[in-house]
């Protein structure tokens, strides 16, 4: 005769279980293997355990952090998706309990140093949806925000630009992928968006002139722009900011280069301003296709200074810029 208990659960499971995840079966797995009784604690390590994304972050840590720094110190070997320990079976078991007690004692020393080394992992908290942590990917161009480093090098998250403990919503506006190491170091009370600072995009075309600029006229350059002087200035100090990535129009520039081109735009200016008190104002501007005077098809923009009685002051074009002509 089956019990009270057994019926109950058998029935709740096979015909009135709806689930909208895998935690209801797994938290009554979890309490029938700890003998009818678990802590939460305890559910949570089983759900942990069943969370594929979760598991794919923790093989990227293994592989790019613990992994690689072992292997390069020759303290471990990999072979065929798996590590070993050179020498391993040549150890005592008392030997074995003593690396064992060391790795415990080093933990909790690391533990002892940080009042909380996992807050990064929470500051988000909360389930994003793979469709919307597909997006932020797929807008950062899979490279962390901050630092610019690739998926491929170090695992990615999706971070709240403003936390949920701030009243940050799950909007896409709101998100941004930061590698797992950036993030760490985000506290959960830092608002700052770190969008549009990535080191990234290196795209060259063969035979543009601005992607094989002769390192001689750069003036100032960062990571995604460069400047140089216009090879026939409308005024004195005429310069042009360039992207190094091959981009024909300035609208298909990315957030990282228009950020980087902000800050280009704001060294030179001072630098012609530095050199030439007499500057009173500048032109600043593109053009946007050939109709429009593009005569170089890979985006770039003009810095014109101007000064207080300037002969030259042409009309038509983008910021003064002039249409057709030729923008070297």
């Amino acid at each position: 005769m089956p019990s009270p208990a057994f019926t109950r659960l058998r029935e709740f499971i096979s015909k009135a279980m709806q689930m909208s995840h895998v935690y209801q079966p797994v938290m009554l797995r979890t309490l029938i293997d700890k003998g009818g009784k678990a802590s939460v604690s305890q559910v949570a390590k089983a759900l942990l355990a069943e969370d594929r994304a979760q598991l794919d972050y923790y093989r990227e840590v293994t592989k790019r952090m613990p992994g690689t720094v072992l292997r390069k110190r020759g303290i471990v070997d990999y072979d065929d998706g798996a590590y070993s320990i050179p020498g391993f079976h040549e150890m005592t078991e008392a030997e074995h309990h003593e690396i064992i007690a060391l790795c415990h004692a080093k933990v909790d020393e690391y533990l002892e140093r940080r009042a909380d080394p996992w807050s990064h992992r929470r500051k988000s908290a909360g389930y994003v949806s793979g469709t919307l942590r597909y997006e932020v990917l797929k807008r950062a161009a899979s490279r962390c925000e901050l630092c610019g480093v690739s998926n491929e090098v170090r695992a990615l998250e999706v971070d709240h630009i403003v936390p949920r403990n701030f009243g940050g919503s799950d909007d896409l506006s709101n998100l941004q992928a930061l590698c797992y190491s950036c993030n760490a170091m985000k506290r959960d009370r830092d608002t700052t968006d770190f969008r549009g600072m990535t080191a990234m995009y290196r795209e060259r075309s063969i035979g543009c002139i601005f992607c094989d600029i002769d390192e001689d006229r750069i003036i100032v350059e960062n990571e995604l722009m460069v400047a140089i002087n216009d090879a026939l200035p409308v005024t004195e100090g005429h310069c042009l900011l360039i992207p190094r990535r091959h981009v024909v129009s300035p609208n298909d520039l990315f957030r990282p280069e228009l950020n980087a081109m902000w800050a280009l735009s704001a060294r030179m200016r001072a630098a012609l301003l530095a050199a030439d008190p007499i500057i009173s104002g500048f032109n600043f501007g593109s053009n946007d296709g050939r109709s429009a005077g593009q005569t170089v098809t890979h985006a770039h923009f003009h810095i014109i200074p101007r000064r207080e009685g300037d002969a030259e002051n042409p009309r038509g074009g983008v910021g003064g810029v002039i249409p057709g002509r030729q923008n070297r």
